[in-house]
């Protein structure tokens, strides 16, 4: 078997492309195929408000999740908090991050494999050194791009990408596409990447799940009071609704709609129940006044957390949408699936040759399909 490179970076054209979910899927497998593995993220871009001094929230997840010992957690070296980047731009910090990542990653990492994630999009990092084009030159490693589909801008960010990264573009996974839209995908843009010599490893479908959020991360991101159903804020919402029409329109709305969180009056007890009746997995309340007591017992029976907020609606729903958009894989529901998903979607034997594995027998078959 040939020998692993040192590291496999992966980026993305856009910030919350789906570079973790792809790691974490990849990372699962390889690890039953008996492999080590290790982890780093050089620029930090996820944080906790709860345990601040992690330098970054996905290492911390992915630690834990791949269960993996304190070496190979591969250092965070700069951080795109609001107090890192003020130091950066007023000159407080002249740090060279570029040559300490040369120092502390060195050419080779602890594991097997080294699975790097670089900064959000093909930009992010360059105030610290540490753009997704640097990473791959100062580690001397393969690029995995990693693009959320978005019909031509997707075209247009990968040749962007080739002509900063050259020949370190190993191939690109595409995710999130809408299975509408992937016979599109398979007849015309698969073609057109490998015209470009361009490997297409996958083509990750759009999934509910994968997009949901959690009711306790609503909580903490509207800084909610929970007026009931508290021990159930793992249940998962995959679509906003808004009850700000009259009850009959509501009723027929809501049927439409799966694992919703309903943002509605306080004062619209007609809505509240009608919402739940339905698949409804929260209720988010604006204004100052409580819910009718037979709301709440109602809500309790059919075992659904009731939140409060101290917004208004519009405001309410920006958040949420803001939310919906940067859904993070930290839900132990979500690891749990994302390993199947990405065996079924991506090529694993394909893009063994980008870690410098042979591709074995027991990899999942290729699988860039629908």
């Amino acid at each position: 078997m040939p020998q692993p490179h040192g590291y496999v970076l992966f980026g993305s054209t856009e910030a919350c492309g789906g570079k973790s979910a792809l790691i974490l899927g990849l990372a699962q497998y390889l690890r039953q195929q008996g492999l080590s593995i290790a982890y780093g993220k050089p620029l930090g871009t996820s944080f906790s408000d709860i345990d601040p001094g992690v330098g970054d929230e996905d290492v911390r997840f992915m630690a834990q999740a791949l269960g993996l010992p304190a070496e190979p957690r591969l250092p965070t070296l700069a951080t795109l908090k609001s107090e890192s980047i003020r130091d950066r731009l007023s000159g407080n910090d002249l740090q060279d991050y570029a040559v300490q990542l040369a120092q502390r990653y060195g050419r080779s990492g602890p594991a097997d494999l080294n699975l790097i994630e670089a900064g959000g999009g093909l930009q992010t990092g360059h105030l610290f050194g540490l753009a997704l084009s640097t990473l791959a030159e100062t580690l001397d490693a393969p690029v995995v791009l990693v693009c959320r589909w978005n019909e031509s801008a997707t075209a247009d960010g990968i040749l962007a990408a080739r002509q900063q990264l050259g020949d370190r573009l190993a191939g690109v996974i595409l995710n999130a596409v809408p299975r509408a839209q992937l016979e599109t995908v398979q007849t015309a843009m698969l073609p057109f990447l490998e015209r470009q010599g361009i490997p297409l490893f996958g083509i990750l479908p759009r999934s509910a799940l994968l997009r949901s959020i959690s009711v306790g991360e609503l909580i903490q991101r509207l800084k909610a009071r929970v007026i009931c159903c508290g021990d159930r804020t793992e249940l998962m919402v995959e679509s906003l609704s808004i009850g700000a029409m009259n009850v009959n329109s509501a009723m027929e709305y809501f049927r439409k709609g799966r694992n919703m969180a309903v943002v509605t009056g306080a004062d619209r007890a007609d809505i509240q129940l009608a919402a739940l009746e339905n698949s409804t997995q929260c209720l988010i309340l604006t204004g100052r006044s409580e819910p009718l007591p037979q709301i709440i017992a109602r809500a309790e029976e059919v075992e659904v957390p009731i939140l409060s907020v101290n917004l208004d609606t519009l405001t309410t729903v920006e958040r949420v949408e803001q939310a919906f958009g940067n859904v993070s894989l930290h839900e132990p529901v979500k690891a749990d699936y994302i390993a199947r998903f990405v065996r079924e979607h991506v090529d694993v034997n394909r893009l063994a040759t980008v870690f410098g594995l042979a591709a074995s027998g027991g990899a999942a078959p290729a699988t860039v399909r629908d």
